[in-house]
């Protein structure tokens, strides 16, 4: 009762200070009314059969993880006759091994891995996805010194302010610089098969910087490379620049704008800019787990969905807020993860932009596992030598279809538009693909059913 009590509290002052800093923004709460969440006292939901109901998930402490901490708090888990602990991991490897060696039952992962352990790379597992978790999220930062070179690089409007999106075109210069005074360009990444590391190589790659390939000797990815990218942890990065072992980094909020709070460097671009409404984390489980216990993966399914939307409905966002700054989730300061959260994002200190999608947990069918998505990243992967060989583009979307989940999800949607939780507009009419798309940094088309031609479409990169 005291913890309830605690948190409570908690994010009842979180929740007082966030309102007043939407109110300086010019936030309209008259929003708020126009989505109705339904709250435990009126849940409409329908139990299943539920083969497993005391489950334990995983999650990296960014916050992304929004949709598992609103589930859990708001009582959605409950609803479904589910007992959901989430314990924080130490970093994406753990969180890896773990749901494979059972020790979790699904967690907060990267898009990347569950498609890297079915297609060759690194640890192989069946793993499923029935859930994306959010869209965009992540940024590029750069130390103060590496920004003072570059800002000269960077065109400005008329009152003197850098002008979005900012292209790695003007750290080009600086790289070089760095090359002639015998100085390697370090930059850091979350993970080998995290978007982070596509989407740095993607942003490097359109201005002409190489940003390493992989072989079977270096695994590092560095062969060729500009720029040397290497793995940290989500929350060492500012601590990690801020001691000079890297220049630069990718990485998810809170991460970006607390170097902007501490005053240690400049997030230079979003991923929003790099892939417009691009993928960022997904729910994972194993194959195993889903049809053993496949009641269980809808009503999760259902958990999640719902607090996706929760998540997206206006006037929401300072209550999330409240709650990801709790120690056991986000564990930040809550006006850094609102900088973010909030429809706001902070480049350099108050040079603060709207940006209303850098976090999308629902809008834009966001929730929903598209097999083009998933199919992005198996192509990013050829391109950086991780997958080492060529691949009909058959092997595409089958690889595919045996790790995303559509079916899933759909079975969970249905059932939430039973129950009044959803809408028929909320539920997308789709065969699991996107349209091809061009929002991308570099202007290059995208077809989710055409990997081999977008694959050759790069001139940095392996060609198919």
């Amino acid at each position: 009762m005291k913890k309830i009590f605690n948190n409570l509290f908690v994010r009842f002052c979180a929740f007082a200070t966030l309102m007043f800093l939407l109110s300086q923004c010019g936030s309209k709460k008259s929003e708020e009314s126009s989505t109705e969440v339904l709250s435990d006292a009126t849940s409409q939901t329908v139990q299943l059969e539920i083969e497993k109901p005391q489950l334990t998930f995983g999650f990296i402490k960014l916050t992304d993880m929004a949709p598992l901490a609103i589930a859990k708090e708001l009582g959605y888990f409950e609803d479904e006759g589910l007992f959901v602990t989430i314990e924080a991991q130490s970093n994406w490897k753990n969180v890896l091994d773990r749901v494979i060696d059972g020790q979790l039952d699904g967690s907060h992962m990267l898009a990347g891995q569950p498609i890297a352990a079915g297609a060759g790379f690194g640890r192989q597992a069946k793993l499923v996805t029935p859930f994306s978790m959010d869209l965009n999220g992540n940024g590029i930062t750069v130390s103060n010194e590496v920004w003072s070179k570059m800002e000269p690089n960077v065109p400005k409007d008329e009152n003197g302010k850098p002008i979005h999106p900012i292209k790695a075109d003007a750290l080009a210069p600086v790289i070089d610089e760095y090359k002639k005074d015998g100085n390697a360009f370090k930059m850091g990444m979350v993970f080998p098969v995290s978007t982070h590391n596509y989407e740095i190589r993607y942003w490097l790659a359109a201005a002409g910087v190489n940003p390493g390939f992989y072989t079977a000797e270096n695994i590092q990815g560095q062969v060729d490379a500009d720029v040397l990218l290497s793995v940290t942890p989500p929350p060492q990065m500012p601590a990690t620049l801020e001691a000079g072992t890297i220049y630069g980094y990718c990485v998810g909020e809170p991460w970006n704008q607390q170097a902007v709070f501490k005053g240690i460097g400049v997030p230079v671009t979003t991923n929003y800019d790099i892939w417009k409404n691009n993928p960022e984390k997904v729910f994972v489980m194993t194959k195993d787990f889903v049809e053993k216990y496949p009641n269980t993966a809808v009503a999760v399914t259902k958990a999640l969905i719902r607090a996706g939307k929760w998540l997206d409905t206006p006037g929401n966002r300072p209550e999330a807020v409240g709650i990801l700054s709790m120690p056991e989730y986000v564990g930040a300061d809550s006006v850094v993860i609102a900088n973010s959260m909030t429809g706001t994002f902070e480049f350099e200190k108050g040079d603060k932009r709207s940006m209303p999608d850098f976090n999308v947990f629902f809008r834009y069918h966001a929730t929903y596992p598209y097999y083009s998505d998933g199919t992005w990243f198996l192509t990013q992967m050829r391109r950086w030598g991780q997958i080492p060989e060529s691949k009909p583009a058959e092997w595409y979307s089958e690889t595919i279809k045996e790790i995303y989940r559509p079916d899933v999800w759909e079975k969970a949607a249905q059932l939430l538009l039973e129950e009044g939780y959803l809408t028929e507009e909320e539920i997308p009419k789709t065969d699991g693909y996107k349209p091809a798309t061009a929002d991308f940094i570099d202007g290059i088309t995208y077809d989710g059913k055409d990997p081999i031609g977008y694959i050759n479409s790069f001139e940095i990169g392996n060609k198919d």
